[in-house]
């Protein structure tokens, strides 16, 4: 993917020269540039670099109007969405059932594999783009480790590695289980569990999965209220970091099971019909685990390219009445109290939902071309149905792009999905659904591991704000200041924040849509997908600027007063005599070596220009540095 600037980033206009830099013989007045204010505006030209990035927009485009191409899951986040986040688009009556004749005109055959990467010992740069594909940020340890065991080799202990301490357990030691003060009602401590899992956690493989899967089956703090919302939160978290690896239909079995999910798409306390009177079962699940969990809209090739009528226009996955049918299996799920202290062990929350059988419906479910007995035990219906999903021909290429393009690429070509779907398929034993094997084949494709020099034009994919911020404190080593708790809260606010925190979607339909393609740009007259533009526009690129000059010089704002910070950039501060050798390195860690030589010489004589002869000084050539470079369009599109 290629931004559209036609000069580096990072240098101002022509019409704008850059700011000199600040005097450092010694720091500016308070509230101007001190530790507590704005250390970095005046030293780099912020309203430079807000106008360089803003290419990055394709103009500024507020993000509205493109709902989805065919298969990609459909409509526009919000878009007559109730506040549970139900309200997709469900595809008429009348659509062909999977598997029946269908043509496909133009659907291109097997395409032949990309150019490996360059073959022979792993170079540093190839190392870290690796990382930042597999995971949030690459140090030097890593990289070499990538390096001595090889891709595969690297991936496999990972995916070995146990998970680290749960998000549930997390919550427990800090004490946010006691009924004081409200605390159980407090959504803000699932905000502090999740950014330490992701910032702080050693498995950092497997959290990075977790987080893709969030934002495909999607449950949001943001729309979870009452009792122990935190907790609800942390063991949804939870359930995803234990399936990161394991399988698709275990992962499809205990989501919906999952109390968190059941209060997000009515599940819980769903009843039965009633004729006396009228009440039928809430579909909302029922529409949802379809449309966006499994099968998607429209049918689609193994390739993930849609199915075509005779018509020429996409069939349809389902209609109404499957809906209505499979929202049968879904009714009379209730909490289970098992080991439920009230004000001490939320355990309700976490254990699975259990089936009340006076509320749930004796009526045929048929769907899908399956018919399932009213008399079917409740647990067999749902085994019945949820198979039914996880063996559609859709679930392989509608999961394996959406997990190919929350880690590597916004539009992969269909050969790539259809390997990666190959492998959801079959795991090389015969075994369908292994997300580990599903996540090796996305990461160790040729066109993942194609050297992105000779990658198209259009290849990559935007990093998502709060991946970027994440980067930020693994790579630096960011902790909370003067031995604070951790206390970091949700950061989606678009004007002061970073427009983005984990397991905070708007709505079901997560942060963006898969299909997303923005308007009025070269991507828009070519149909080329790049969801995470969906988010991104004046505001959130100048408010993303802000967010990170804060951070990196003055701390990451956390609840109460407290911060997260780098106290010391220690391995930098040992290259700050030699701004090239700085920039280099920060190219590495941060961008893997994909800064031009024209952007690495405009930072490096930035930077050059701020004097070291104060500690002010020398701390702000290096907040400059990093700022810069996670501020260009080079950096922000990962290739």
């Amino acid at each position: 993917m290629t931004l559209e600037v036609t000069e580096s980033a990072c240098v101002p206009p022509a019409s704008q020269p850059a700011p000199a830099p600040r005097p450092s013989a010694s720091p500016p007045a308070p509230g101007a540039g001190t530790a507590t204010g704005r250390p970095l505006a005046g030293a780099i030209g912020l309203s430079a670099l807000a106008a360089a990035a803003l290419a990055a927009c394709g103009g500024g485009s507020d993000g509205a109007g493109v709902a989805g191409t065919p298969g990609s899951g459909g409509a526009t986040p919000g878009s007559g969405s109730t506040p549970s986040g139900s309200g997709g688009s469900t595809p008429g009556t009348g659509g062909a059932t999977p598997g029946s004749p269908g043509t496909a005109p133009g659907n291109p055959g097997p395409a032949p594999a990309p150019p490996a990467g360059p073959s022979g010992p792993i170079a540093p740069e190839q190392a870290a783009r690796f990382l930042h594909q597999a995971q949030f940020s690459s140090s030097d340890e890593e990289i070499e480790q990538v390096r001595s065991k090889g891709y595969e080799g690297w991936l496999t202990a990972q995916m070995a590695l146990p998970p680290t301490q749960s998000g549930w357990d997390w919550l427990i030691a800090g004490g946010y289980n006691s009924a004081a003060g409200n605390m159980l009602d407090n959504d803000a401590y699932a905000d502090y569990m999740v950014w330490y899992q992701l910032m702080q956690s050693s498995d950092a493989m497997r959290k990075r999965v977790a987080l893709a899967l969030s934002e495909i089956m999607v449950v949001s703090t943001t729309l979870i209220e009452g009792e122990s919302c935190s907790f609800a939160m942390a063991a949804y978290w939870d359930l995803l970091n234990r399936n990161a690896f394991g399988n698709f239909r275990k992962l499809l079995g205990e989501i919906t099971l999952n109390p968190a999910m059941g209060i997000f798409l009515n599940t819980l306390g769903n009843q039965k019909e009633d004729a006396a009177t009228g009440r039928q079962p809430d579909e909302n699940y029922a529409r949802e685990v379809m449309q966006l969990f499994t099968i998607g809209l429209y049918q689609l090739n193994a390739d993930g390219t849609p199915r075509l009528g005779a018509n020429g226009r996409p069939i349809e996955t389902y209609g109404q009445d499957d809906v209505s049918n499979l929202a049968r299996v879904f009714t009379g799920y209730v909490l289970d109290p098992t080991g439920h202290v009230k004000g001490v062990k939320p355990e309700r929350y976490r254990n699975p939902m259990m089936v009340k059988a006076s509320q749930h419906s004796t009526l045929d479910a048929a769907f899908l071309g399956t018919t399932i007995a009213g008399s079917t035990p409740p647990q067999q219906k749902l085994d019945l149905a949820l198979d039914t999903l996880f063996n559609h021909p859709n679930t392989a290429p509608f999961i394996g792009r959406q997990l190919i393009q929350r880690l590597v690429t916004s539009a992969p070509s269909p050969a790539y999905v259809g390997r990666v779907a190959a492998a959801f398929a079959n795991n090389g034993a015969g075994v369908r659904g292994d997300l580990a094997a599903v996540v090796k084949a996305i990461l160790l494709d040729p066109e993942a591991r194609q050297d992105p020099a000779q990658a198209p034009p259009a290849w990559g994919k935007l990093r998502e704000p709060m991946i970027r911020c994440v980067q930020w404190a693994r790579t630096f080593g960011a902790a909370p200041k003067n031995g604070a708790p951790w206390l970091v809260e949700d950061q989606s606010d678009p004007s002061e924040g970073l427009g983005q925190s984990p397991l905070r979607s708007p709505s079901v339909f997560n942060f963006f849509r898969p299909g997303y393609v923005p308007p009025n740009t070269a991507l828009d007259s070519s149909g080329q997908s790049a969801p995470e533009f969906q988010i991104t526009n004046e505001t959130t690129v100048a408010s993303y600027i802000n967010f990170m000059e804060g951070a990196i010089g003055d701390g990451m704002d956390g609840d109460k007063g407290t911060k997260i910070w780098v106290e010391n950039y220690t391995r930098e501060m040992a290259l700050l005599d030699d701004p090239k050798a700085l920039v280099n390195r920060l190219n590495l860690l941060l961008a893997a070596g994909q800064l031009s030589s024209a952007t690495l010489a405009t930072i490096t004589d930035a930077i050059a220009s701020i004097g070291t002869g104060s500690a002010y000084g020398r701390k702000t050539r290096i907040w400059s540095a990093i700022l810069l470079v996670m501020s260009c369009p080079e950096y922000l599109v990962q290739k």
